[in-house]
């Protein structure tokens, strides 16, 4: 195998620093997503914000690393002035780190075939200036170079597919991180409008 991907030419360096690069996103990622299993516990914080047990909610939020709780924790902190906002800065800035690191995943989807194209024509160059200055007498080195120049196809469009389903997973899970952050910060701005309400009248 080692062999194999070594004759696909000096190109296979940075195809080989692709794959690298997402498996070490892909590792980092999937550890950071574990803690979104705790954003299911987001209903009891509701449950504890609508008893006026606010400090047990934000014990509960210290306790389970979730991008959902820490904006409900947000707008709890802040809900005598302004919880929209504060949740709304802090869904922000949870997301933003959701979102790291899958630029790069992205980046290494498109980059990877186009690199294993650029190997290809070097390779295909490489053959064509053997044949030219050995005609067709020397088979085997014309054939190593097409040889090469697929391996480097290859070899780009795997790192491109393998890295398609992480991506496509972390994307997913943002996406229905998201929803449920603007669904429980919605639930509890009503739950605190609802406490504030007596108060007022």
């Amino acid at each position: 195998m080692i062999q194999l991907l070594m004759g696909g030419g000096w190109m296979m360096i940075p195809i080989l620093g692709c794959s690298l690069l997402a498996l070490t996103i892909t590792i980092e990622r999937g550890l950071q997503f574990r803690s979104l299993r705790f954003s299911r516990l987001g209903e009891r914080m509701l449950k504890l914000a609508g008893q006026g047990k606010f400090a047990d909610a934000l014990t509960l939020a210290e306790q389970r690393h979730s991008p959902t709780l820490r904006v409900l924790a947000a707008g709890i902190l802040h809900r005598e002035q302004q919880p929209d906002k504060a949740m709304e800065a802090a869904g922000i800035a949870e997301v933003s780190r959701l979102k790291r690191g899958l630029p790069a995943l992205d980046t290494v989807i498109t980059l990877g075939p186009l690199l294993g194209l650029l190997g290809t024509i070097i390779g295909m160059i490489d053959s064509f200036g053997i044949m030219a200055k050995t005609g067709l007498g020397n088979p085997h080195a014309v054939t190593g170079g097409v040889a090469e120049a697929l391996i480097c196809t290859a070899a780009g469009i795997c790192v491109a597919v393998i890295t398609l389903i992480p991506y496509n997973y972390f994307l997913s899970q943002v996406e229905q991180e998201t929803e449920r952050i603007e669904q429980y910060a919605t639930q509890l701005q009503a739950t605190l409008q609802e406490i504030k309400a007596p108060s007022g009248s």
